[in-house]
């Protein structure tokens, strides 16, 4: 799951971005308005949920929420603010936020609000994937196949569930290596080369170690594909 975090207070972001990393979310963070729209224009389809800032530099909390609504965007969006009125909230609310948070808060309270919002849209996955004989689990952090009468559990990485997972929700396409690292490594970051040829070998050596040596084509040339039709039955 990736979430575009938009806070101009260092601090506060910065300690927003490190719990959210801890529960395995990737996040962009960014302090400006303005630059979290450069985001948001052209590929807001890319995260799953926001967190704005009420007051940024450049545009508002509440004028991205206005922007994102007048696209028609369906992305949950949490607005985060000191502002505690009544009619502060109505205002949020209207622009077309889907939840509000006053500061100071907990980050507890944060989490559950974020996994709320993951329940309840339809924009943001499932709990579990299962696709053939395999099983990915969102909550659990885990990944099982199924094989005749016995469940086996695979151990992954962090990075491995995250490939794994954005190539089971994509059976059958062709995804390149770009792709690939702009949906799985946060902006700012700088994987090397073959930061993505090397995850796709960590995995592979993984999932044949319980019979899915082929679950992920090389398309030379092109890309990668999961075909789920060559796992073990």
């Amino acid at each position: 799951m990736r979430i575009l975090l938009v806070e101009d207070e260092p601090d506060l972001g910065a300690a927003i971005q490190r719990v959210l990393k801890r529960e395995q979310y990737l996040v962009d963070w960014v302090q400006d308005g303005s630059e979290a729209w450069d985001y948001l224009d052209q590929q807001w389809v890319h995260y799953s949920l926001v967190i704005f800032d009420w007051m940024l530099p450049g545009l508002s909390g509440i004028e991205l929420c206005q922007r994102l609504r007048n696209r028609k965007a369906a992305l949950p969006i949490l607005i985060l603010t000191a502002k505690d009125r009544i009619e502060d909230r109505v205002i949020g609310l209207d622009a077309g936020a889907d939840d509000y948070l006053v500061k100071p808060f907990g980050m507890a309270e944060l989490l559950a609000r974020i996994r709320a919002l993951h329940r309840r849209s339809p924009q943001i996955q499932p709990q579990q994937l299962q696709v053939g004989n395999l099983t990915l689990d969102y909550g659990k952090h885990t990944v099982f196949c199924h094989q005749e009468s016995r469940q086996q559990s695979i151990s992954l990485t962090a990075k491995e569930f995250q490939v794994l997972a954005y190539f089971m929700q994509r059976p059958g396409q062709v995804l390149t290596s770009e792709q690939l690292v702009n949906q799985l490594w946060e902006v700012g970051t700088e994987p090397t080369s073959n930061a993505v040829a090397a995850q796709i070998r960590l995995l592979r050596r993984k999932l044949a170690e319980v019979g899915y040596d082929k679950l992920i084509e090389t398309v030379h040339g092109m890309g990668y594909r999961f075909n789920d039709a060559d796992a073990p039955q």
